[in-house]
C-alpha cells in the first residue's frame, strides 16, 4: 500500500502542528506507520543554515517534500506541518506525492495575533522580526486545498473529524481498535 503526504499550511499559530500531532496519534492508534514532519524541527536538523529568502525557504520545502513523498512511497502516513508560504512550490511536492492531502490551517491574522503566546507577530509588526510571514512576507493560501480549516471557527475535534473524512476517502482505514 502507498502511503499519503498529508501537508498542513497556513501562517504560524494557525493550528497545523498541534492538528498534526493529534492526528498522528490517531493513526498510529489505528495502526498505521506514521511520521510527522515539523517544519521548525526539519530546518533545525535537515535545513540549518539556511535563512528566509524566497530562495531558502523553497530549498527547505523541497527537502520536506522529497524526505515526506520517500517514506510515502514505503507506506507510510507523512504529516507535513510547514508554513510553506509559496503555493507553487507546494504543488511541486506534493505533485509527486503517491497520494495527497494538501490541508489549509486558516485563521485570520487578528486570531494569531490574540493566540501568539511567544509575542513573535507583536515583534514582527514593529519590524524587529524581518521576513515573517503573514506580516512582512507573503504568504499564498492554496487555491483548492483539499481540505480547508477556519481553527477561528470550528472546534479542535471538528477539524480533526474533517482531517479523518478525508483521510478515508483517500482510502486509508482511520478506525481506532480496541
Amino acid at each position: 500500500m502507498s502511503g499519503v503526504v498529508v501537508w498542513f499550511t497556513g501562517l504560524s499559530g494557525a493550528g497545523k502542528t498541534t492538528l498534526a500531532k493529534a492526528l498522528e496519534v490517531h493513526l498510529y492508534e489505528a495502526g498505521h506507520q506514521v511520521e510527522h514532519l515539523d517544519g521548525d524541527a526539519v530546518r533545525e536538523h535537515l535545513s540549518k543554515g539556511l535563512g528566509f529568502s524566497r530562495e531558502d525557504r523553497d530549498t527547505n520545502i523541497r527537502r520536506i517534500g522529497f524526505v515526506a513523498n520517500l517514506l510515502a512511497k514505503h507506506g507510510v502516513i507523512v504529516l507535513v506541518s510547514a508554513i510553506s508560504p509559496y503555493r507553487v512550490t507546494r504543488e511541486e511536492v506534493l505533485a509527486q506525492a503517491p497520494k495527497k492531502l494538501e490541508v489549509f490551517v486558516d485563521a485570520p491574522l487578528e486570531a494569531l495575533i490574540q493566540r501568539d503566546v511567544k509575542g513573535l507577530y507583536a515583534k514582527a509588526l514593529k519590524g524587529e522580526i524581518a521576513h515573517f510571514t503573514g506580516v512582512s512576507d507573503p504568504y499564498e493560501p492554496p487555491l483548492h486545498p483539499d481540505v480547508h480549516l477556519r481553527t477561528d471557527q470550528m472546534s479542535f475535534q471538528e477539524c480533526l473529524d474533517r482531517l479523518l473524512e478525508a483521510l478515508e476517502r483517500l482510502g486509508v482505514d482511520v478506525e481506532v481498535r480496541a
